[in-house]
């Protein structure tokens, strides 16, 4: 039982003044496993006023200075990936190939933002007039717990290349995770108060940060709902804000695709993570005149997809985070049996020989409506629904119909065919068939999905405000 006590504020490990503490749990085994004490809106005045105090300093660094402080802390997260990967793996059940991505990821993310600012310019000239690219000012991060360590890494990365502190409000279900990697953190010896790490929830700490008059600039990643209260909170005092919010990302299969890449590559984007994922394609558009085959081609592939905990390495689909999310996800398989949609595979409650833990089965709805709720609210879970088309054009009208818009898939045989497909598709992101990860490219979304994009120039940007100096 491990027990979190502190958070990180001013450079030091400190004892919160909010005395509320929160039961952790292993979603694998339904243990708990430790306990967090929260923090409240008195620690986040506090560590508001760290940031404060440091921000002077760290907005006047060299762009050479950033880039070594953004070194330490990539090597300080790489030196104890083997414990951060065991912690990850704990207390968020994520199966092995989650971890081997997510962790080195997590290391990288501060490189990425190195390599971003070795060609950035701060300094430019447009006609008569000296811009400045200049911090926008004390920063505040709020995370979920889908991607802990990684959101924490890829936020401070860019308050760091952007010369600004900032103040984390990672999710509390999440403590073990955040404790370890602020130890990692606090080894790359930054100055005191250019980040500090604040447990608690999100109507306490997440609101207190969202209305406090000095923070100026908010990165949130999480659901749609908090997205807007976050948004309605900033805009008293103009806070610049970037949000990542939920998706509900169609995976289009055309007609050509090759069946024996196009099934497998649907289901990874649609159950990875757990399908605990923003980004996940839960809406596979299959078309009408092969409709029968990818039915059949799904179930038989479903049914090898391993469901366990993470000390599996054959593990595809771990655990939901918690009971809460458990029982979200099985009242979304209910609703869509009572909507008349069909379960093609899956359904309510554990797995075959999984008695405890909490897992689902991997679900995949036909028959489905794209005006059903299964079909349009996100689940986040692994569920996913079959929607048939008759042409290229209603699979894009079906595709583009949702109030989301952070992802879309396209998968083809004709690679030009499926980039005039992604071209008309309206998302923040759109990947043709098994595209690497791009970690400098835009991410974010359209239309409920969020506002604002991460990573690379364009997160830095949003980060930064111009000044033009007129001579």
């Amino acid at each position: 039982m491990q027990t979190i006590e502190n958070i990180y504020v001013d450079g030091a490990f400190t004892t919160p003044k909010g005395e509320e503490r929160l039961p952790l749990f292993n979603p694998s085994t339904e243990e708990q496993i430790g306990t967090v004490r929260l923090g409240n809106i008195e620690d986040v005045a506090i560590a508001v006023a760290s940031a404060k105090r440091a921000f002077p300093r760290v907005s006047r660094t060299t762009k050479s200075e950033r880039i070594a402080m953004l070194q330490r802390l990539s090597a300080a997260v790489l030196a104890r990936a083997a414990e951060l990967t065991a912690v990850m793996a704990e207390e968020y059940g994520a199966p092995a190939y989650v971890t081997g991505f997510s962790i080195p990821h997590a290391a990288s993310v501060f490189l990425d933002m190195a390599r971003t600012l070795e060609t950035y310019e701060f300094h430019r000239t447009i006609g008569r007039a000296a811009v400045e690219m200049r911090p926008s000012g004390i920063a505040a991060a709020i995370t979920p717990w889908n991607s802990n360590i990684g959101f924490i890494c890829s936020k401070l990365a860019t308050a760091v290349a952007a010369g600004t502190s900032i103040v984390i409000k990672p999710s509390e279900m999440s403590a073990i995770q955040t404790h370890l990697l602020t130890e990692c953190l606090h080894e790359a010896g930054l100055p005191a108060g250019v980040f500090n790490i604040v447990n608690g929830k999100g109507p306490v700490v997440g609101a207190a940060l969202s209305t406090h008059p000095d923070i100026a600039k908010i990165s949130f990643t999480g659901s749609t709902a908090t997205g807007r209260s976050i948004l309605a909170a900033a805009a008293d005092s103009m806070k610049r804000v970037t949000l990542e919010l939920g998706g509900k990302s169609p995976t289009i299969i055309l007609d050509d695709a090759d069946l024996d890449r196009a099934i497998p590559h649907a289901l990874m984007v649609g159950f990875g993570n757990s399908g605990q994922a923003c980004i996940a394609g839960t809406r596979i558009l299959a078309p009408a005149s092969r409709l029968d085959e990818i039915k059949d081609r799904l179930r038989a592939a479903v049914a090898g997809i391993k469901v366990g905990a993470p000390s599996d390495p054959e593990v595809r689909i771990g655990p939901m985070v918690s009971q809460t999310q458990w029982d979200r996800v099985q009242a979304y398989i209910r609703l869509g049996q009572a909507e008349g949609a069909t379960l093609l595979t899956g359904g309510e409650g554990r797995p075959d020989g999984l008695n405890r833990g909490w897992f689902v089965k991997p679900t995949v709805f036909a028959e489905v409506s794209n005006q059903m709720r299964i079909a349009r609210e996100e689940i986040f879970g692994p569920v996913l629904c079959l929607i048939p088309y008759e042409s290229e054009a209603e699979a894009i009208e079906i595709a583009n119909d949702t109030s989301y818009g952070l992802a879309s898939y396209v998968l083809s045989s004709d690679l030009d065919r499926a980039k005039r497909v992604a071209a008309q598709l309206e998302a923040g992101r759109v990947a043709i068939n098994d595209a690497p990860h791009e970690p400098l490219a835009p991410f974010g979304g359209f239309k409920q999905s969020g506002i604002g994009r991460e990573f690379g120039v364009f997160g830095l940007d949003s980060f930064l405000e111009p000044r033009a100096v007129l001579v």
